[in-house]
């Protein structure tokens, strides 16, 4: 693929090829491909004439919103890059982001101007706030409206993006510490969402409904993809099934991407409702690994829809199980090839490696190792841990995996295989022996410190609301399928499992509140 490759070209072929059909969509409002260029190119044009130049740093804090997709594509156009910070942390941990970062230009949205008020002292390298939205009160001193600049003179930006560009930071969700900025190139970006369109068989009149946070790697991938051909993306600011339900109706939407968690949301609301989804081709499901029985719930309710997973991280999308093998399970084979995370993508090589570096045995879990052209470049700010997970061009991305004929199954995080009497247990395999209890709706499996083991299989379970389990009744059901030392030694029940931004359960918190507790 040609290294000049960048996401300015694709938002300047579509103005052209495309000029009035839907960017993107929110509520009542449409931001067509013509007006989505003429836009970035206006907002480029007034960051140039404050200073801003090309591979200059903004941040940007806000929901799904079409000011989100504005800033975005300006930054393509013009090589600015654009660091994205996550509208649910706290206070606190955005100043970290922001610090990190030190973009010139934070824009929010006016839904956070209390927040950027209250952290604007600590934020030195800023010199430009943007507030974006509507809202009631003036903007305070020294922040403008969006608008405002959107009003100014449009011309063209006097820097344009090149494929050896820096287009995001993209920080990591902080579960394993404090969140990394991972580095992704405009070639790099190109590159994924051309894969993501071929992935998707997208074209300019499929419509994708976007409600998780473009802050992401994920969803902006998807949108991108949906864009690399000419398509539309509908954007939710929030997860709310039956809005999904009523837009998929009202727009003839054609992609959904979901969690597997907001999957399930939409199955049941579907079936509630008796709503057939038919125009509805393509689901994507990710972020999260899916159990047997919820696939089997959606595939049974939507039959005439193509399912596709993805798998990967914020530095490299790695794989993804093609609607054309999401058949029934009606065999074994057929219902573990359904939980695997698929093939790599075409240009994607994969290894998996053993403890001392080298490629395990055929069959044997290892690191999953990943080379492509769409990886991430680095962390931003952080060369040791980058040597650490970049070496010899592969991205080592701390998953257990393991191939069988030539399908990638995820065996666990490498930091949640719980290591008990010297024995390592692999936490997604125990939580999938547990979910095929019929009592038990959600569960996590986690390590706890032990004085004996060194460390508990520990069980975090969410019955279902007629359950009448006990830990008893756990320990001797998992017997049944796994060795007895992979069995839970410890078990809590709980209302709900706590969950980080991207709709993955937050194990970094359960380890913290059950590691103490007899």
């Amino acid at each position: 693929m040609p290294s000049d490759l960048t996401l300015g070209q694709t938002i300047c072929d579509n103005a052209i090829r495309f000029p009035d059909e839907p960017a993107y969509a929110a509520g009542d409002s449409v931001l067509t491909h013509s007006r989505l260029r003429t836009d970035a190119a206006t907002i480029a044009t007034a960051l140039a004439a404050r200073g801003i130049r090309r591979q200059d740093r903004v941040a940007l804090l806000d929901r799904n919103t079409l000011d989100f997709a504005r800033v975005l594509a300006a930054g393509n156009l013009s090589g600015v890059v654009v660091a994205t910070i996550n509208f649910r942390l706290a206070a606190r941990e955005i100043v970290t982001i922001v610090a990190d970062a030190a973009p010139r230009v934070l824009f929010f949205g006016a839904e956070y101007e209390h927040l950027v008020a209250a952290i604007r002292d600590e934020l030195p390298d800023v010199e430009l706030f943007v507030r974006m939205g509507s809202s009631t009160r003036p903007a305070e001193l020294g922040v403008e409206d969006l608008d405002a600049l959107l009003a100014e003179p449009t011309d063209q930006p006097p820097y344009e993006a090149r494929g050896d560009d820096v287009a995001c930071l993209i920080y990591t969700s902080g579960t394993t510490g404090k969140p990394k900025g991972c580095v992704l190139g405009q070639h790099e970006m190109t590159s994924l969402a051309l894969t993501m369109n071929g992935e998707m068989r997208s074209g300019s009149t499929d419509k994708i409904l976007l409600c998780m946070p473009l802050f992401h790697v994920g969803a902006m991938a998807m949108a991108l993809g949906i864009h690399a051909r000419g398509g539309s993306v509908v954007l939710h600011e929030v997860f709310d099934p039956a809005r999904i339900l009523a837009t998929v109706a009202d727009e003839q939407i054609t992609v959904l991407h979901l969690a597997p968690t907001m999957l399930a949301g939409v199955v049941a609301a579907a079936r509630i409702t008796g709503t057939t989804l038919q125009s509805v081709r393509t689901v994507v499901y990710s972020a999260a690994p899916i159990t047997r029985d919820g696939l089997a719930d959606a595939l049974e309710a939507m039959p005439n829809v193509n399912f596709m997973n993805l798998y990967g991280q914020t530095e490299v999308i790695t794989s993804g199980l093609p609607p054309e093998l999401h058949r029934s399970a009606d065999g074994e084979a057929d219902a573990r090839r359904l939980v695997s995370v698929g093939y790599p993508f075409p240009g994607t090589r994969v290894r998996i490696v053993a403890d001392n570096g080298d490629d395990a045995e055929p069959g044997r879990p290892g690191e999953i190792a990943v080379r492509c052209e769409a990886m991430f470049r680095g962390y931003w700010n952080d060369s040791v841990r980058t040597a650490e997970v970049l070496r010899d061009g592969w991205c080592h991305t701390g998953d257990i995996g393991v191939v069988d004929d030539g399908l990638l199954f995820l065996v666990d995080r490498k930091k949640d295989v719980v290591i008990s009497g010297g024995e390592n247990v692999y936490s997604l395999e125990v939580e999938n022996a547990l979910t095929r209890h019929p009592q038990i709706d959600k569960c996590a499996v986690i390590g706890t410190p032990d004085p004996r083991w060194g460390e508990a299989v520990t069980a975090v379970i969410v019955g279902t609301p007629d359950s009448q389990i006990d830990s008893d009744e756990i320990r001797a059901f998992v017997r049944t399928q796994l060795a007895g030392y992979k069995c839970p030694r410890k078990v809590f029940f709980v209302s709900s499992l706590p969950t980080s931004s991207n709709g993955k359960i937050d194990k970094k918190a359960l380890r913290v509140a059950y590691s103490e507790t007899d």
